[in-house]
């Protein structure tokens, strides 16, 4: 793990300084603490900031090949790096480290910009061909590793984090879009490869984008959750041994390093799943980390200790309070570089500070399971509203939604009445190509009446967006299949992996891996019949039945509580913190010209009356205050620092 940042120079080629790079690679040193890498030449300038995990002496970036004609930075872990180094080395390649970041070079050698195809892996990377005179960037299929770029006055930018773009060049431009606003106050997160900054785009996960002297190429598409596969036609039993067995082996990868690996632990399924497997399944010493609440309504301390009972783990939690969370913050803000709609992001952040305080630099975490193996809330929710739609008659039909949701305190399901209209339990599921998302996407719409006169846009829509983005992709499938794709591609890969994962991780220069995403995994689940993803409303049936003798009853059988934080109460409790006053100020909203005043100002006495609010209260307070952090760290008050020498710094080419 890392982060890299750079430049390619688009038009004639311009004289670039050592210290533009230093400048980017400095603000990315959170993720790489162990020194600093550069290569230059007059068409590309490469930047590295390392944090050492495999080879630990001889993995300096950037590397190249035998002859120096190929360059590369990168960001992540190649987890079949070995099988690839020793076919590479049948084909006569020579290496001079035992780094996974060399098969990158030789790999590219044989398979041109196809080697992205060849690799398991979570990265970002920008490969140099300095005869071809072209810069190759490409991140991994489903978006674990965050790789941006900006075009600006004939030069292309790049870099692991936004921060590092804007510390290249004081005239780029910092601007929130309005456009895309809205767009995360509806689905939680951009769509495509747009990101809060105007003129700042991402490559989208499975995807590259080629630079050359003839110009800025299209993002191209390498890989895709392909749900219109046929599904496998073997019995359950096999089913959940296959399953088993691609579990086990992406542990076993996901283990390969030169430091100690720990895991989270929180108590649930997905979780739980990862951490038996590396007891039962190997050799790694088992050392786990939790978060824990004061507030019971979102603590599982309980259910931890029973999985840490029964794993005998060597565990440590952090325990988190309404103030650690509000103080956090900020901070959390500067590193997510987008808004946020819930606070929950905060204590794993607080998390990675302790798994860094017990000198880990890397964990194994269950995310992804919940998309790929249909374990969400969202997908029961949809289930249950298709049931109804086809009994519109039965009285009792409604009276389903109140298994939904039982773990909220204020939820839409405690009335069958409201939650028949909430949840549109009349429509069509297969008429509608976001069935399954609509009503979360009715709070988004709640959200945006926050928004100022000037920051809406009246002809824009950000359900149209979604439409002509996701259209081609979710024609021919189920609803439920169609949740799932939508899930992964918009709160997977823009939230959960990036603002709930790389980016409050590498805070702490912790590296989380996803046994769950592993491509061979994803692309098994997609081929698992719906009713072994969900079986009645039984979600992750397949993954139970693939665990039922590796973890207890309890954990297996337990009614699904998502990880969640407290929001409004973290900063409307005892005491406010003085950056929340002053950033929701009247004064500082009509300064951002982001929303409107009065609507804030009564939301924000609202939370002083009674701070345990509902659903939509609490990602409205998050969404605008979140927004206005970024306003007044990126754009009021944005300020870059660089010592005049970096330290630990190798590898300097002009």
């Amino acid at each position: 793990m890392c982060g890299i940042a750079g430049y390619f120079n688009l038009q004639a080629p311009t004289e670039g300084s050592l210290r533009l790079l230093e400048r980017m690679i400095w603000s990315l040193r959170h993720r790489g603490p162990d020194g600093f890498g550069f290569f230059q030449d007059e068409q590309v300038g490469l930047a590295h900031a390392r944090l050492s995990i495999i080879d630990l002496e001889g993995g300096w970036q950037p590397i190249c090949n035998e002859d120096k004609s190929i360059w590369v930075i990168f960001n992540g872990e190649i987890f079949n790096y070995i099988e690839l180094r020793e076919q590479l080395v049948r084909q006569g390649h020579r290496f001079t480290t035992s780094s996974d970041t060399e098969v990158l070079v030789h790999l590219y050698e044989e398979k041109g910009a196809d080697f992205v195809k060849e690799l398991n892996g979570q990265f970002a990377i920008a490969l140099y061909d300095t005869r071809k005179q072209s810069l190759l960037l490409a991140r991994d299929r489903m978006g674990i590793r965050p790789l941006f770029y900006c075009l600006h006055r004939g030069r292309c930018y790049f870099g692991s984090e936004i921060k590092a773009i804007f510390s290249a060049d004081t005239t780029i431009p910092r601007h929130l879009d309005s456009q895309v606003l809205q767009d995360i106050f509806t689905f939680w997160s951009p769509v495509g490869a747009d990101t809060i900054f105007n003129g700042v785009l991402q490559v989208q996960p499975g995807h590259t984008l080629l630079l050359s002297r003839q110009g800025l190429g299209n993002q191209q598409k390498y890989w895709d959750i392909d749900y219109h596969a046929p599904v496998s036609a073997v019995s359950d039993e096999e089913l959940a041994e296959e399953l088993r067995a691609l579990l086990i082996d992406s542990v076993r990868l996901q283990l390969r390093a030169d430091v100690p690996v720990g895991a989270y632990l929180s108590g649930g399924l997905d979780s739980s799943t990862i951490t038996s497997i590396i007891r039962h399944y190997t050799s790694n010493p088992l050392r786990t980390f939790s978060v824990v609440f004061e507030d019971e309504v979102y603590d599982e301390r309980h259910e931890q200790a029973k999985v840490i009972e029964y794993l005998q783990t060597d565990h440590d939690q952090v325990v988190c309070s309404y103030a650690t969370i509000a103080e956090a913050f900020p901070t959390v803000m500067y590193h997510t570089e987008t808004p946020i709609l819930r606070t929950a992001p905060t204590p794993l952040y607080l998390l990675s500070g302790l798994v860094r305080q017990h000198d880990y630099k890397v964990v194994l975490t269950g995310e992804g399971a919940d998309e790929i193996l249909g374990g969400y809330d969202l997908f029961k929710e949809a289930k249950v509203r298709a049931f109804i739609a086809a009994q519109p008659d039965s009285a009792c039909r409604s009276m389903l939604l109140k298994r939904l949701y039982p773990y909220l305190a204020l939820s839409p399901t405690r009335s069958a009445s409201y939650a028949k209209q909430f949840f549109a339990t009349d429509v069509n599921p297969e008429a509608d190509l976001f069935y399954g998302h609509q009503p979360r996407w009715k709070n988004g719409q709640f959200l945006t009446r926050f928004l100022s006169d000037d920051c809406k846009m009246v002809d824009y829509s950000p359900l149209n967006k979604a439409m002509e983005y996701f259209a081609g992709q979710l024609k021919g499938i189920n609803f439920f299949t169609r949740a799932q794709y939508v899930e992964s591609k918009l709160l997977l890969a823009n939230y959960l992996l990036s603002s709930q994962g790389d980016r409050v991780g590498m805070a702490h220069s912790v590296e989380g891996r996803f046994p769950f995403l592993d491509h061979r995994v994803v692309e098994f689940a997609a081929r698992i019949p719906v009713r072994l993803k969900m079986k009645g409303l039984n979600e992750k049936y397949l993954l139970k039945k693939a665990m039922r003798d590796l973890l207890p009853p309890e954990i297996i059988d337990r009614k699904k509580q998502p990880y969640m934080a407290p929001d409004i109460l973290s900063f409307f409790g005892a005491a406010t913190p003085s950056y929340v006053e002053h950033l929701l100020a009247p004064e500082s909203l009509k300064k951002s010209g982001l929303f409107n005043a009065d609507m804030v100002t009564n939301l924000v006495e609202k939370c002083r009356v009674k701070a345990r609010q509902g659903f939509r209260e609490n990602m409205a307070l998050v969404g605008v205050l979140s927004t206005q952090c970024l306003y007044d760290q990126f754009i009021e008050n944005w300020r870059e620092h660089c010592p005049e020498t970096l330290p630990n710094t190798r590898r300097i080419i002009d």
